[in-house]
């Protein structure tokens, strides 16, 4: 990780001494261009920060996890491919506002993450991840959700429709009922999410804007149906 020159690897020490460098100059020091940058969070191989880079030359992308060794595969993988507008970020997603300036994200991805059905202050869809979104994000930025988990989709169905936040995209089965202008993402695939296909699970999709000034509500939760499966183990090969 340390020889591959798209990944920043910060020491949390050092965050506690001094500001960031990069904080407020990804633009202008690390891509070296103005085009939208858009994270991934809890990127995991980063299968998907590559996939969208490929797609969109005309955005940046920055893929964020604390996992290294799941990390390394993209960034190497993005590296080797010559990929200008695909960079990574080794940390906590609970410290996006140390490394990125107000207004400095257009948008934000997260890509099936765990839905943390007991723990409400740690899905990251919930209001406390949200306002740390909104820190970061331009003026109704874009967050946009892939998941296989019914419960985790269906709580962030309600935050949304609670809160009146501006819905770009919602479709329960994304590869049957494909909302419009979403065709591009269709392609891109990440190791977790071909194991649900597999299993023959849904994707469900959600995309909403975060407006600045709305005071955001957590919604009622407790009679969402818990998810009733399992993940397959870290070595588990998709089928050819």
């Amino acid at each position: 990780m340390e020889q591959l020159p798209n990944v920043i690897q910060v020491p949390f020490r050092s965050l506690e001494a001094e500001e960031f460098d990069l904080k407020g100059n990804w633009h202008s020091r690390f891509f070296k261009n103005e085009n939208p940058i858009v994270l991934e969070l809890g990127c995991g191989r980063g299968e998907y920060t590559v996939g969208l880079a490929r797609k969109f030359p005309e955005k940046n992308f920055i893929g964020i996890d604390i996992k290294g060794a799941r990390m390394w595969a993209g960034a190497k993988e993005a590296h080797l491919s010559g990929l200008e507008n695909a960079g990574f970020l080794r940390t906590n997603i609970e410290l996006l506002s140390r490394f990125f300036a107000p207004g400095e994200v257009s948008e934000i991805w997260i890509t099936f993450p765990d839905p943390q059905m007991k723990k409400t202050r740690k899905r990251l869809t919930a209001t406390n991840f949200l306002e740390m979104y909104r820190h970061v994000l331009a003026a109704d930025g874009i967050v946009n959700l892939k998941t296989d988990s019914p419960f985790l989709f269906e709580y962030t169905r309600r935050l949304v429709e609670l809160n009146k936040l501006p819905v770009k995209a919602l479709t329960a089965n994304l590869y049957n009922d494909v909302p419009a202008g979403t065709n591009d993402i269709l392609e891109i695939k990440t190791h977790y999410e071909k194991q649900w296909l597999d299993r023959g699970l849904t994707i469900k999709y959600l995309a909403f804007a975060l407006p600045a000034d709305v005071e955001l509500q957590e919604p009622e939760a407790d009679d969402i149906e818990l998810d009733s499966y399992r993940s397959y183990g870290r070595n588990y090969n998709s089928p050819q």
